[in-house]
């Protein structure tokens, strides 16, 4: 993947862009957090409030991604943003379907939604590195981690004794990651009105 960044070249659409990705990250971050939490009380069983989560956080990066490709321009960005919004929706169905069978399934179809989520994660990173969005270094680090922990998660799903304890854990890191991300694109604001006066 290309190191260019898609950042307009103009100050003003670049203030806007960095503007709405610091809103997008935050609440992605936020959300995440809040969502661990719930998690974390709600799947000793795998019943229908936990279903329920689990088909809700794939939602929630689909509804980001929508955000994201709808404040794009077109491009390869845009199209690999909206290839993300289809998996994720697809992977909130599968998760809801796979739920009737019990922890292996769900772990399966988490870890596999996050091998290819962190991928399209580090892509997405890699053409935002320019010093404008704040570098990207907290988002391709976890879509690495994304990638390398759904490959774990389906070998613990093959194992004897599989838990959805990791999901909370999971949700926690990427939420704490985008909030750094968010914070750096706030810096990097500030830093840039700071100069200006």
């Amino acid at each position: 993947m290309s190191m260019q960044t898609s950042t307009p070249a103009h100050p003003a659409a670049a203030a806007g862009e960095r503007s709405s990705l610091l809103r997008l990250y935050l609440g992605r971050g936020v959300l995440a957090v809040a969502w661990a939490l719930a998690f974390a009380g709600a799947h000793e069983d795998v019943d229908a409030v936990a279903i329920t989560l689990l088909v809700v956080y794939p939602l929630i990066d689909a509804v980001s991604s929508l955000i994201d490709y709808r404040a794009l321009p077109a491009g390869s960005e845009r199209r690999v943003t909206a290839f993300n919004g289809v998996l994720s929706t697809l992977a909130a169905i599968v998760v809801g379907v796979a739920g009737a069978g019990g922890v292996a399934p769900v772990l399966h179809v988490f870890g596999t939604w996050a091998v290819v989520s962190g991928a399209v994660q580090v892509a997405v990173g890699l053409r935002r590195r320019g010093p404008e969005l704040g570098k990207q270094w907290p988002m391709v680090i976890a879509g690495g981690l994304s990638f390398l922990v759904g490959i774990i998660y389906n070998i613990q799903a093959a194992g004897d004794d599989p838990s959805l304890d990791v999901l909370s854990v999971y949700a926690t890191g990427g939420g704490v990651f985008f909030i750094v991300q968010a914070g750096l694109l706030g810096w990097k604001a500030r830093q840039l009105r700071t100069r200006t006066v």
